[in-house]
């Protein structure tokens, strides 16, 4: 003779109106894609304390923005550390200076760029705004760059080639 259990009543759980994200009761968790999108989306200004020495991304990036008008690099090679004005503005220089090479009957080509005298000023805490000169043989160039420290790291929020 077998034993029986006894029937019990199937478990469910009743939602909460006020679960979150997190709460087992929910009825989706998040996903990383929600997690990344959420951090994005709202980035935390830093302090000048937390984050990096700004002079080595400044004179990468100066060197970056020109090659990339020059037709030496593309546009994506910058999209991590500029936001998303500086990236469409950079974009639409870069359209305008590959239609006048066109024009012209220039090909693209990888001029040699030199890094020139660099002048940081800070106006307030975790920003930083700088003129870094680039020069090659035929000119010299100024990229005017302002930093702001964003999530522990810089980000371009302007960038000006004179």
């Amino acid at each position: 003779m077998t034993a029986q259990l006894p029937r019990t009543k199937p478990v469910t759980r009743a939602l909460d109106a006020h679960a979150t994200p997190h709460s087992p009761r929910s009825p989706r968790r998040r996903t990383p894609e929600h997690i990344g999108r959420d951090e994005f989306f709202h980035p935390q200004p830093s302090a000048r304390d937390v984050l990096p020495p700004p002079e080595p991304l400044l004179e990468k990036l100066a060197l970056c923005v020109v090659e990339i008008l020059s037709g030496a690099r593309e546009v994506e090679q910058i999209a991590r550390w500029v936001t998303d004005d500086v990236y469409q503005n950079v974009l639409k220089r870069t359209s305008i200076a590959t239609r006048a090479r066109r024009i012209r009957g220039r090909s693209a080509s990888r001029p040699a760029f030199t890094i020139g005298r660099t002048l940081v000023c800070e106006p307030r805490d975790g920003v930083i705004e700088a003129v870094v000169m680039v020069n090659n043989r035929q000119r010299g160039r100024a990229v005017a760059i302002r930093l702001e420290g964003f999530d522990g790291r810089w980000r371009a929020s302007a960038i000006t080639v004179l």
